[in-house]
């Protein structure tokens, strides 16, 4: 099919991309700490660092990494934490030390986690001692050599530093309880590194920068191995796309969404690193009052989120007072973004709540709707830069305009694979091109419209959650006969988790379940509806019809 989305690409933006203008992602941060090493690069409870500090500190950790660790290049390190300043610290020590980062959702139970690090290989864990509980109860089933533990105020100055640390361990009890073995401290690590000297690693675009880990169709979560090309071409992909409208230098932007999310970690941290933007990180976004103070005291140009955090937003009376004249980009990626919502995100803020499109596999954006729309659309828009889509039916057909298949996407941002499974691998690439298991349309100006999942995926407040995962938790209660989850459309969250049961044991009930679910499963995974039925729709060979459940 011609590439006839190109003709309503906004004028400013280029239809390509070299994706050899950097060898890898350290090569942006170098150049935006050339030109503006000055410029505030994060801030966080109060505490703010410029890309020049932001530098320093990652290759003292990177030093810390190759000299006292003794990592070298293509070790994996796992991060598990949410948004703080030790976030991008670590995460650019890694990559300059030639690590492939591994990113950890802290909510996760043990049995994920557990599952995460032994399928990544990941030896090496920084993470936040409010969840070293979770790894002490995973160590059974995982070998780490190293663990480097922080502390939510580690980077604040003192004597900020110590209050923020006490509060947060002695009057929130936020920290609980924990013996890890083979430990050192965030600070510290900083502080050995400091003394040594980094040896430049060389990285070149087919190293791994990422495993970025996604649910499958069996239940287990998959490493989607994303090279330096992969990520270069997405951040250069996204910046040709978004840059025209940007200030370089002088863009403030919401990160709200926990950066171990793709769509966070791609466009928010990496993007606006690109951009020389100043990222305000949000370590709890739920808690709303908190969340205002801080939109109240950075006026911020641009915010990007999910649908329920537009929605949240809104609905408080705080954030519908707040002065938005300088915000000129809001962005929607995720999950679907409401007409509802985005309609009322227009009228109060002025600006249009533009909606994307992207997957894991493919780093993670795939199209966008363009900056210079004047309202909600109701489609992912338009395929980015350097991307190519088709919709093709279940043979692999190419169908035409308006015609319901599923989507395939071809383009440098495209995974290089599943971590050790090749099997799965060769399912979803063909040539160049993935299948992304969503059923789409392209009308004749070129714009994306999701209309279905081929897959069986639920998608809670923007996470994936595969309900095979979640049908062989709920299968270990014993009173169980048969299970199948599927997902019950919500108002607030896109979807939530519905589980259909038949009983073995007659006695239990819908708290029992969900009680059993919480000593598993991460809280958005958790089923909120669940149902009790004689027998399940099933196929004439026996397989559980969710299909049928969902009508």
């Amino acid at each position: 099919m011609e590439k006839v989305w190109l003709k309503n690409y906004p004028e400013n933006v280029k239809h390509t991309i070299d994706v050899e203008q950097y060898a890898n992602l350290n090569e942006i941060l170098d150049e935006t700490v050339a030109n503006y090493g000055t410029k505030p690069a994060v801030t966080n409870l109060g505490v703010t660092l410029t890309y020049a500090e932001l530098n320093q500190k990652a290759t003292d950790f990177a030093s810390y990494l190759q000299n006292d660790l003794g990592l070298s290049k293509g070790d994996k390190l796992a991060l598990m934490m949410p948004n703080l300043l030790q976030y991008p610290i670590a995460l650019f020590g890694a990559l300059k030390a030639g690590l492939a980062v591994v990113n950890v959702n802290p909510l996760y139970t043990p049995r994920e986690l557990s599952h995460q690090l032994n399928d990544s290989g990941a030896k090496t864990l920084v993470i936040l001692a409010n969840f070293a509980d979770t790894l002490e109860a995973s160590l059974k089933d995982v070998q780490l050599d190293n663990i480097i533990v922080t502390q939510v105020g580690d980077v604040c100055p003192q004597p900020k530093r110590f209050i923020v640390n006490f509060v947060v361990k002695y009057f929130k009890k936020m920290v609980p309880k924990a013996n890890l073995p083979k430990t050192d401290t965030f600070i510290s690590a900083l502080a050995k590194g400091a003394e040594k000297k980094f040896k430049t690693v060389e990285i070149s675009n087919s190293d791994t920068a990422f495993l970025q880990y996604t649910g499958g169709t069996t239940g287990v979560a998959k490493g989607a191995v994303l090279s330096h090309k992969n990520m270069v071409a997405n951040v250069l992909q996204t910046y040709a796309w978004m840059g025209p409208f940007l200030d370089e230098g002088n863009e403030t932007i919401i990160t709200a969404l926990p950066l171990y999310h793709i769509f966070s970690l791609c466009v928010n941290c990496l993007l606006f690193t690109k951009a020389a933007g100043h990222n305000i990180y949000v370590t709890n976004p739920r808690d709303m009052k908190d969340f205002c103070n801080t939109l109240e005291k950075y006026p911020f140009t641009a915010l990007t989120g999910v649908n329920t955090l537009f929605n949240g937003l809104l609905n408080q009376e705080r954030f519908r007072k707040l002065d938005f004249s300088k915000l000129k980009i809001s962005v929607g990626g995720g999950m679907a973004v409401q007409k509802a919502v985005a309609e009322r995100w227009q009228e109060l803020t002025g600006t249009p709540l533009l909606e994307g499109y992207g997957l894991t596999e493919t780093s993670p954006v795939v199209s966008m709707n363009p900056l210079d729309s004047k309202s909600y659309n109701g489609t992912i828009g338009l395929p980015l830069p350097s991307t190519d889509v088709q919709i093709r039916d279940e043979d692999g057909k190419e169908l035409g305009n308006n015609e319901p298949g599923e989507l395939w996407v071809k383009g440098p941002q495209v995974m290089v694979q599943y971590l050790g499974r090749p099997n799965e691998t060769d399912e979803v690439l063909q040539d160049g091109w993935l299948a992304t298991g969503d059923m789409a349309t392209i009308d004749e100006e070129g714009y994306l419209r999701i209309v279905d999942r081929k897959k069986d995926m639920i998608l809670v407040s923007g996470f994936n959650v595969y309900p095979n995962e979640i049908e062989d938790i709920v299968a270990l209660h014993p009173g169980v006969l048969e299970v199948a989850a599927i997902g019950e459309p919500d108002d607030v969250k896109g979807e939530v988790v519905k589980i259909v049961v038949v009983k073995k044991d007659q006695s239990i009930n819908e708290e029992t379940l969900i009680e059993h679910c919480r000593k598993h499963l991460t809280g958005y995974k958790i089923p909120k509806v669940v149902e009790f039925r004689e027998e399940l729709p099933k196929s004439n060979v026996g397989k559980i019809l969710r299909k049928e459940l969902r009508k």
